[in-house]
Order: structure tokens, then C-alpha cells, then sequence
């Protein structure tokens, strides 16, 4: 198929990729002059693991090109893909001119029947205002289909080719028809493709997001309740889990979830609910839980110290999550701003995110070329982010780089034995030596 990619960020440069590994044409565009420039050259601008290889296959092939210009890019096309942005505002409401501006676009360029698939995250109802927007400038056939995606950082090329489950919001059956088609190729070992109206599948995804959010703060909860009275959440943590109603997954606690998809979409649908008069108490409770949960390791600093002015701290991590080099609402920025407000120095350490923690931060703090660097004469290690290196480090060269063998770990990395028998004193989330036993993780 002839495919339109409009937006290239994190969504549209991955949905563009894959469906380009299909045997599609693709072209995807952006009014970023300067990344389409890069895009053209085959650099990559985000990290995405597994992205890079097909990426250049497809663009060596020819079946994945880029361009600026609007009218060049869905010429001819069956399918527009709208991945923009729809940031959030204060309010929490999400910001939808970016897509009913190119909605608009689209109407005054189309000139046969194209189906135009919504991929960003928006509110119920958004079909039908990007349908009216569109039919404003152009009266002849055409759909509007509701496509989340879900998508996560990290791992989103593996979540595109094979998907849990593929959802399209239509009503029309000659839309529904071609986006099977489409998805045909990623849902080989019978992984549904679920069709419901465009609303629905709109409030899909955010109730998906809301509720993972909700499930990581409610062991967030889980862990200071261990901490108040003596119980390992470890041991909780794999007691649940192995309940098959509750899973294994998103019951890690730690200091927070963050990136651009939980808060954001949280946000928006209490939004949402309140001007639909309903009181989401639940998600209430999720954003204030997650707004308090990322300064808990900066009270156990406090209460280790008393005062950090002047102290110097080591951050291991500054991505909100692992393998990406996303920082939107990333828990470890907030960390460090309250360290910097209260008079301490801070040198940092990221496999990937530094670059974009430099365009925000500046030289406020020290990034460092290796994790070992940023602990030279630090009072204290934090432990923001769970990539894989930090899970074996030197304990040797951590005691003797450090001023002090102090370790405050926000993602749980380490044994606290095994960390009390080598000297560190050592705070993590919700675990405590009373009762410790061998726990299956």
C-alpha cells in the first residue's frame, strides 16, 4: 500500500519503519526542515532499540522516504497516518491544533477517496472533529479511523511487529476491510484485531495508560506501607503476582512512572471526565500518589544527611525508563532540582539520555563519560533508572571512588544483604532486613 506518515516522532518514525518492513511504500513528513534533512541522509534522531537496522534496509530500498512538504507526501497516498503531537495543557486538556490543522491541510490537497488513520493519543471524539475539519475543503469520500497505538519506549519496534492486539475504530466497512489488510502481516499467530466505533477505540487507549499508571502507584503505595511496618515488598510483589487475575507486570515499585505517555494521558482523561461532570476519584489518588512517590528517595536523603548543602551526589540514570533517551517527565530531572535547590552539586551518569539532559540543564550539573567518573568524590549514589550496566557494577570501585559507601537505590537494583555484607548503607523502596528470605524475582 501507498502509506503517509505525518509526524515523525517516537510514533510516527517507528509506525513508518515497520509498515515500510511489510512491503509498503511509506513516506513520512515533518515541517522540521532540519530532521527531515537528517532523515534523508538514513541518521536516525531517536534511540529506539532494533530501530536502526530496519530503518536503513528500508531507506537503502527506497520504500521508506521522507519530505517536508505536505503536498508531496500524501500525493497518491491510501492511508495518512497522523502521529503529531497533541500536547497536554496546564488544565490537564490536550492540545488537538497540530492535528486539526493538518486535518485542515489534508482536505485542500486529497482528490480521491483516502482513509486518514488517527495514531496520537486524543480525546473521544476527535474522529469526528478531524472528519469535520477535513470536509470542510474536501466533499468527495473519505474515513477517519481511530488507530491507538501502544506502544512502549524501549521496545516500541518489538510491540509494532508483534502486538498484543491491533485496535481500529471505524464504522465504516471498507475502512476496516483495508486496515486488516494492513495488519495482516503483524498478527500471523492470531493476535486480534479489534474493531469497535471511534470513540471507543479513542478512550481505549487512555483507559489502558490510566489503569497501568494506577496499578504502578498502588505498589508504590504498597512500599511505603512495607516501610511503615517492617515487610519486604519484594515478598508482597511475588505473592501477587503470581495470582493469574493480578499478573507480574507494572508491580515493580520505585520512584515514580514518568515519560510522555502515563502522566500526560492521566491528566487528560481526569480532564475529560470533569467536563463530562464525572469525579475519577481513582486517578485522583494515581497522579497524587506518582506526584509524591519520585520525592520519597529525596526524604530518605534528608533524613541520611540532615543537610546537603554542599554535598555532591552521583545519579546513575536519567531517562524516565530504560533503552530510550526519553526524558519528558522523567522522575530523575525533579530528583536532581531538589538536590540543586538545596545547595548540593550533582554529577550524572545516562547510557543515552545525556545529550537531551544537556539541552535543559546546561552546565547545572556534571554529565559524566562513564558511570565510575560521576561517583568521584560523591557523599552519595542515586539510582534513578534500571538500565542492565547498573546491575553488576563494581562494588570495589563504587566504595573506593565515594566519599562515603552510600547508596539510595529508587529502582531497587541490589540485594540488601548482600549490600549491608559489603559495607554500603543502603535505602531502596519498600524493602526492609527484617524476615529477609530468598525471594524468586
Amino acid at each position: 500500500m501507498r502509506i503517509a506518515i505525518i509526524g515523525t516522532g517516537y510514533v510516527g518514525l517507528v509506525t513508518g519503519t515497520c509498515l515500510a518492513e511489510t512491503g509498503n511504500q511509506v513516506c513520512c513528513i515533518d515541517n522540521n526542515n532540519s530532521k527531515v534533512a537528517r532523515l534523508k541522509k538514513g541518521q536516525v534522531p531517536i534511540y529506539e532499540p532494533g530501530l536502526q537496522t530496519i530503518f536503513e534496509r528500508n531507506w537503502k530500498k527506497g520504500t521508506l522516504v521522507f519530505t517536508s512538504d505536505l503536498k508531496e507526501g500524501i500525493d497518491n497516498a491510501e492511508l495518512i497516518f497522523l502521529a503529531l503531537p497533541t500536547p497536554p495543557g496546564d488544565d490537564g486538556s490536550t492540545d488537538l491544533s497540530y492535528v486539526l490543522k493538518v486535518a485542515d491541510d489534508i482536505g485542500k490537497i486529497i482528490t480521491d477517496y483516502t482513509i486518514i488513520v488517527g495514531k496520537s493519543t486524543v480525546p473521544a471524539g476527535t474522529a469526528e472533529k478531524v472528519y469535520a475539519a477535513i470536509a470542510r475543503n474536501y466533499s468527495g469520500k473519505f474515513d477517519v479511523v481511530s488507530n491507538p497505538e501502544f506502544l512502549r519506549e524501549g521496545l516500541a519496534v518489538e510491540d509494532f511487529m508483534k502486538p498484543d492486539r491491533i485496535v481500529i475504530g471505524t464504522t465504516s466497512d471498507h475502512a476496516l476491510k483495508v486496515m486488516t489488510d494492513l495488519y495482516a502481516p503483524f498478527v500471523r499467530q492470531g493476535n486480534p484485531i479489534i474493531c469497535m466505533d471511534e470513540r471507543s477505540a479513542e478512550l481505549t487507549k487512555y483507559a489502558a495508560n490510566a489503569f497501568l499508571a494506577t496499578k504502578i502507584s498502588f505498589m508504590n503505595e504498597i512500599a511505603q506501607m512495607c516501610e511503615e511496618v517492617g515487610a519486604d515488598v519484594d515478598m508482597v510483589r511475588h505473592g501477587m503476582g503470581t495470582d493469574e487475575r493480578i499478573g507480574k507486570r507494572f508491580l515493580f515499585p520505585g520512584i515514580g512512572y514518568g515519560g510522555s505517555c502515563f502522566p500526560k494521558d492521566v491528566r487528560s482523561l481526569l480532564f475529560e471526565a470533569r467536563k463530562a461532570n464525572f469525579d475519577f476519584k481513582i486517578l485522583e489518588a494515581v497522579t497524587e500518589v506518582n506526584s509524591r512517590q519520585r520525592f520519597s528517595i529525596v526524604s530518605k536523603i534528608l533524613r541520611y544527611f540532615n543537610d546537603i548543602q554542599g554535598k555532591h551526589f552521583a545519579v546513575w540514570g536519567l531517562a524516565f525508563k530504560p533503552n530510550t533517551d526519553d526524558i519528558r517527565e522523567a522522575p530523575a530531572l525533579d530528583i536532581i532540582e531538589a538536590l540543586l535547590d538545596r545547595g548540593a552539586t550533582v554529577s550524572a551518569y545516562d547510557p543515552e539520555a545525556m545529550p537531551n539532559v544537556e539541552k535543559v540543564m546546561g552546565n547545572r550539573i556534571h554529565l559524566a563519560p562513564t558511570p565510575y567518573y560521576c561517583l568521584e568524590n560523591a557523599d552519595a549514589l542515586i539510582i534513578t533508572t534500571e538500565w542492565n550496566e547498573f546491575r553488576t557494577p563494581d562494588f570495589d570501585a563504587i566504595i573506593s571512588l565515594m566519599n562515603e559507601p552510600v547508596i539510595f537505590d529508587g529502582r531497587n537494583l541490589f540485594d540488601l544483604r548482600g549490600m549491608e555484607e559489603k559495607g554500603f548503607y543502603y535505602e531502596s523502596i519498600g524493602r526492609s532486613l527484617i524476615n529477609q528470605l530468598n525471594v524468586v524475582i
